[in-house]
This record gives C-alpha cells, sequence and structure tokens, in this order.
C-alpha cells in the first residue's frame, strides 16, 4: 500500500488513474459518469472503488484529507473545436471540483484539460479559479505540458493545473522533459501491423517516421470513430494511415494502400499499456481512448506532486 492516496473525478477509462498508479498513489474513490468508462474501470482493475455518478451529486465530505484530488474535467467548454463558452457551458465543472476541494480538503489538486484554457478570452475564468483556491489555502499554477516530453509518441499539448497547499508548495517543481526522444509511429506500431504477415510492413514503418498528430476521440454528440477532422486525417497521411476511421484487425498479408489504425493502435499512441482493455463497440471504445490524458504525462506531474508531499512526511518522521 502507497503511503499516499488520490481521490478521482471525471476518471474516464483510466488514463490519469494509471499515471497515478505508476507514481506510486493509492485510489480511494473513482468517480465516473459515463457507463462503458466505469465499465472499463472495473474490467481492468476490479478492485478500485469506482462510482457511477454525476459529479454534482457526488459528496466529498466523507474523503476528507485525502492526500491527492485529481481530475480530466470535459474540456469542450474550453476546446477550439466548439465554442468555446467556458463558465457559460453547461458542461463546466470546474466549479463543481472547487467544491470538492473545500469539501475535502486534499493537500494538492491536479486537473487537467485541452490547451485553449489558456486562451487569453479565459484569463478572467482561470483569474477566478485561482482567487477561489488560494482562499482555500492552496497555491496554484497553470503549465501547458507536451506529453511528447514524457514518452507519449503524440503531439499532444494539455493543460495541467496543480494547487499545492501553502506550506508544502516549496516543495513542488514542474516535472523536466525527458532527455530522449519518443518514438515515431512506425517503430512504436511496427509489430501490430505486421501481426497479420502484412508484407508492406517494413516500408510503412520507413514512411511513418515522425509521433502521431493528436488523436481525436470526439464528443457524445460528434463524432466516430475516426481520426478527426480534414486537417488531423492529412497529417495522418503523411504518416501512411488512413484516418477515415479504425480497422478490427491489422492488414492482411496481401493488402495493398494506406492502412488504418486499431483501437490497440490508438491505445498504444495515447500511452496506454497493451493489456488495458476497453468496454463497449468501437465509437464507445475509440471515444474513451481519445479523450484519455496519456498515462506517462500524468505520471510525470504526480510523481512531482509525490515527492512534495514526501517532504513534510519526512518532517513528520523525523
Amino acid at each position: 500500500m502507497s503511503q499516499f492516496n488520490s481521490l478521482e473525478i471525471c476518471a474516464g477509462a483510466g488514463g490519469q488513474a494509471l499515471g497515478l498508479e505508476m507514481a506510486r498513489f493509492d485510489h480511494a474513490a473513482l468517480v465516473e459518469l459515463e457507463p462503458t468508462a466505469c465499465a472499463t474501470l472495473r474490467l481492468n482493475r476490479p478492485a478500485w472503488n469506482v462510482i457511477e455518478d454525476d459529479l454534482r451529486r457526488f459528496d466529498g465530505c466523507p474523503y476528507q484529507g485525502i492526500d491527492l484530488m485529481v481530475g480530466g474535467v470535459p474540456c469542450p467548454p474550453f476546446s477550439k473545436a466548439g465554442k468555446q463558452l467556458g463558465a457559460n457551458d453547461e458542461r463546466d465543472l470546474f466549479p463543481e471540483a472547487i467544491r470538492l476541494v473545500d469539501e475535502c480538503r486534499p493537500q494538492a489538486v491536479m486537473l487537467e484539460n485541452v490547451r485553449g484554457l489558456l486562451d487569453a478570452v479565459f484569463d478572467d475564468y482561470r483569474n477566478k479559479v485561482e482567487k477561489q483556491l488560494r482562499k482555500l489555502g492552496y497555491m496554484p499554477g497553470w503549465r501547458l505540458l507536451n506529453s511528447s516530453d514524457y514518452g507519449v509518441s503524440q503531439l499532444r499539448p494539455r493543460v495541467v493545473f496543480v494547487g499545492i497547499r501553502n506550506n508544502l508548495a516549496d516543495g513542488f517543481s514542474w516535472p523536466e522533459p525527458l532527455k530522449t526522444e519518443p518514438l515515431a509511429v512506425g517503430e512504436l506500431l511496427h509489430d501490430l501491423m505486421k501481426a497479420k504477415g502484412w508484407r508492406g510492413a517494413d516500408r510503412w514503418r520507413e514512411q511513418a517516421n515522425t509521433i502521431a498528430p493528436t488523436l481525436v476521440g470526439g464528443s457524445k454528440k460528434h463524432g466516430g470513430p475516426d481520426l478527426g477532422p480534414t486537417r488531423a486525417r492529412r497529417a495522418w497521411a503523411a504518416l501512411g494511415v488512413d484516418g477515415m476511421g479504425l480497422w478490427d484487425d491489422a492488414p492482411a498479408r496481401d493488402f495493398v494502400g494506406m492502412p488504418r489504425l486499431t483501437l490497440r493502435m490508438t491505445a498504444r499512441i495515447q500511452g496506454f499499456p497493451d493489456d488495458w482493455q476497453f468496454s463497449g463497440r468501437k465509437t464507445a471504445a475509440y471515444r474513451q481512448i481519445g479523450n484519455a490524458f496519456p498515462p506517462p504525462a500524468a505520471a510525470a506531474v504526480a510523481r512531482q506532486i509525490f515527492a512534495a508531499l514526501s517532504v513534510k512526511r519526512i518532517y513528520k518522521v523525523a
């Protein structure tokens, strides 16, 4: 058992939860509304306490004193792909996150979202969030992190908010990028593309010689199991990938043309381990993958928080 535990909100398919696990946090509870995502969490980690409920109804008081509260609150209110309505979007759950911080008073808070949250149009919104957290006794900070800096083979910038209790703030620092580059898509997926003996797999590997563009999971209202809008599909085509949809299996031995990715391939690009399974049909499963916080990126931040909390624990023991 770890010396620190966490409460996660908007847990999705477990990307951030896996990152916390990698950083040696235990999970006291994971709150998620979508049934298929809850099924994914239970399928992979039957021992986790998965609470299938609307965050607006969730009471954080039983978790008072938790070490870390984390979450990936919905991104459409801040996404450039949407209308960027912010606080006027009914899907904005930052106020609920702040309510829960007030109720459970964790030692640290970690929330991730899309890069659009740092746009000037949301300056007042971010300032309001910071003011509320400072009033509760936290030192807040925002940082745009590139997942590719932490071993993820994908161009996936994410905004991460970290709030640390004032007495712990000096012990926290943002993670430094790794010194090694992530694998190119061709190297990363070569074994999966060649699984059925595709003769063109080696040649395809040479073409897919950069990291992937951002995976787009789509919303419940829009988007199926494809790799995004026209611009994204052009980027995939440059890697020799047909972005119009996903396949169930790797290309056959004599296949000619541009292959499509499978769910397992997209999950690997997102940083999920190969043994992580996804519940639901193809569209629902891909939406879980595409909307996830890559586990290696989540782990990089969580390890820094773990280190900050450990300083206090060492002083207590001493």
